[in-house]
């Protein structure tokens, strides 16, 4: 007989909206000046650093991206690859993320940025996710790191009109920028479903993450919203760590698995996905992580629930 769904814990939402990193957001990549390489990303051993002192300011209201559901009519969108790094909006002045956490850049990294508002990712390369994330929360910035990453841009948030007009207006601003950290993401248009997914498993298959649509005449707004939509071949979830379960086997004496609670109070084990070096050292009770599923059981669980990351807190 199936086996019944654990009993709900229900953590407190106000433990809950303390925990909730603000990271994750649309990521994208991909049209215009210049590519990206993603050889030239190299590994990185960055400490994370105490992010209490940090600097922050209000969040900015970037647009946020749903998920993506066949039925949507894909000639009103263009399509770019989805990068797995820090959303960064760019104030004319300053690095802030979707949090709030003003980015501590190197002045040479963002010399020559135009003065007006630009949304875009933080990027090194595709799979160096953990590397990006150590630089951007080191309070002091580390060259070696920093020369690594490049700012990918894929909207103007100031400019008019919709999203397609503003993205025209963003080719011609860095035309004339400067700086040869900025990128311009590559936008195409999408055909249909079959092409979107012919698309994407290219995509995944070069170790990508997966695909933004951005609707061609949508206002810039912020929250989230349809005129901007993920396609990955997984969904992604969050939970807070309950309990370390001790391994077996060759996992003796390591993390076995984890009992996870998601927002609405669904418990159950996360024990998949974890390095040998996450099973020794796994992340403390008490702290959110991001994991990856293919749907839901009956008992509205997450099904082939693998552990990605600890959640980011910027």
């Amino acid at each position: 007989m199936p086996q019944a769904p654990l009993p709900r814990l229900g953590l407190p939402l106000l433990l809950w909206a303390s925990l909730r990193t603000p990271f994750v957001g649309a990521s994208h990549a991909g049209s215009g000046l210049d590519t990206i390489d993603p050889s030239t990303a190299t590994d990185l051993e960055t400490e994370h650093q105490d992010l209490s002192t940090a600097v922050r300011a209000a969040p900015p209201e970037l647009t946020l991206a749903q998920v993506y559901e066949p039925g949507v009519d894909l000639t009103q969108y263009l399509v770019s690859e989805k990068f797995d790094g820090v959303r960064a909006f760019w104030d004319g002045r300053r690095l802030i993320t979707r949090g709030g956490l003003i980015i501590n850049a190197p002045a040479w990294f963002t010399a020559g940025f135009p003065n007006q508002p630009l949304d875009g990712e933080l990027w090194m390369g595709r799979g160096t996710f953990a590397d990006l994330s150590g630089t951007v929360r080191t309070l002091e910035p580390e060259v070696e790191a920093w020369q690594q990453v490049r700012y990918v841009l894929f909207d103007l948030p100031a400019a008019e009109g919709g999203f397609e007009a503003r993205f025209t207006a963003l080719e011609q601003l860095l035309e004339q920028a400067p700086s040869t950290r900025l990128r311009l993401a590559h936008q195409h248009p999408i055909a249909d479903h079959e092409a979107l997914q012919a698309r994407l498993e290219r995509i995944v298959a070069a170790g990508g993450e997966g695909l933004m649509l951005h609707r061609r005449d949508a206002p810039y707004q912020g929250g989230r919203s349809a005129t901007l939509l993920k396609v990955k071949p997984y969904l992604e979830g969050e939970a807070i760590v309950l309990e370390h379960l001790p391994g077996q086997g060759k996992y003796t004496g390591m993390l076995g698995s984890m009992l996870v609670e998601e927002p609405d109070g669904t418990r159950f084990k996360l024990g998949t996905g974890f390095s040998d070096a996450e099973r020794a050292d796994p992340p403390p009770v008490g702290s959110l992580v991001t994991f990856k599923y293919h749907g839901r059981t009956k008992y509205d669980r997450p099904r082939f629930a693998s552990f990605l990351r600890v959640a980011d807190d910027l």
